[in-house]
């Protein structure tokens, strides 16, 4: 079966597979390593821009490590699950410090890499044989050994860890671990499978049953709560924008962002907190829902001038339109505040076009 399924699989992939991908060229430990940590959860085709712009900005470990925390997040902002960012710049300071590891061990000891992300730098890295299961992997496995108990369940991912292992080959360990990575995202597709354009159908014992569509089996989901915050544009009459970072861990972790509030009743303290006052009447500019893994954010943003409260300094940044709406931010920005700043810096950029044109 392993030498079967492998040969059949590296087959197709030398036919079929990816070999354009921009981590693969060259394929070096640390740039297999940043491909890898975004896409955690990530599909490729979102990955590859990113990873594009990652390498001019930080093109060598060394100086991903010398980098500051705000431009690290700022190149992430967008692509989410912040927490990798600040993982990768942890581990890169850290194998600076130290060494770069070559096992899977040694990578699976630095944050943010789990076992299976260790062995796919490793077997990518270093053509060593590494055993991989990320999730295109597991709907392969389910699918292809009819494993019909919920994925999530911990004797379900003993069984598939051992499927995978049992088919893991000794040699050509970066051309089979991105072969099975590519027939889950390019061919065992989560919906609409192409069976006939399978290399490993003939023995797949969910085509053979008929249950294809059915695994891998998953528990249901509860319907995901929302949460209602009001987000605070804040300007200067300098028309710079507050800015206020959030705590290191938690949602948008690390990142500079727009004030929150959970409602109304709950403004003017929240600004005497940021040692400012009101200095003009609210308005409303906008609205934007945003889904997190276990709830969704209904987020309406209101905006006001700001004038610091009294002789206190206020506790955030400020920061012009046009540096935050740059491709290379000052600080790191949730996708959706990004977004916002984005429009209405091209908003105002058009108001001011039209102004000049009419003088």
């Amino acid at each position: 079966m392993t030498a079967a399924f492998a040969e059949r699989l590296l087959g197709w992939f030398d036919r079929h597979g990816r070999h354009d991908l921009p981590w693969q060229h060259p394929r070096s430990p640390y740039r297999v390593w940043v491909s890898e940590i975004m896409l955690q959860q990530t599909q490729v085709a979102t990955v590859i821009p990113y990873f594009e712009r990652f390498m001019e900005r930080f093109p060598t470990l060394d100086e991903l490590a010398a980098a500051q925390a705000d431009a690290v997040l700022s190149s992430w902002t967008g692509l989410g699950y912040y927490a990798r960012a600040r993982n990768l710049h942890l581990a890169a300071r850290r194998m600076v410090a130290e060494d770069l590891p070559e096992t899977v061990e040694g990578w699976a000891a630095l944050p943010g890499v789990g076992p299976s992300t260790a062995a796919a730098i490793v077997a990518q890295a270093f053509d060593r044989r590494a055993v991989i299961l990320d999730g295109n992997v597991k709907r392969v496995l389910s699918r292809h050994g009819a494993v019909d108990t919920p994925v999530e369940a911990a004797a379900t991912q003993r069984r598939l860890w051992a499927l995978a292992d049992e088919r893991t080959p000794d040699d050509r360990a970066a051309d089979y671990t991105q072969a099975i990575m590519d027939l889950g995202a390019t061919v065992c597709r989560r919906g609409q499978p192409l069976c006939a354009h399978c290399p490993v159908a003939s023995d797949c014992l969910a085509r053979v049953q008929g249950r294809v569509a059915e695994l891998p089996v998953k528990r249901r989901r509860k319907a995901r709560p929302t949460r209602r915050r009001l987000l605070l544009w804040l300007e200067d009459e300098a028309g710079q924008l507050f800015l206020e970072k959030r705590p290191p861990s938690g949602i948008w972790g690390g990142l500079a962002s727009l004030p929150e509030c959970a409602s109304t009743d709950g403004i003017d303290e929240r600004l005497a907190g940021l040692a400012l006052e009101r200095d003009d009447d609210w308005r409303e500019i906008g609205r934007f829902r945003h889904a997190f893994s276990h709830f969704e954010l209904d987020a309406s943003l209101i905006a006001a001038r700001v004038v610091p409260r009294g002789l206190a300094e206020s506790r955030g940044e400020w920061h012009g339109l046009d540096a935050l709406a740059s491709s290379h931010p000052p600080v790191g920005l949730p996708g959706p505040v990004a977004r916002v700043i984005r429009e209405r810096a091209g908003a105002l950029s058009a108001i001011q076009d039209t102004a000049r044109r009419d003088d």
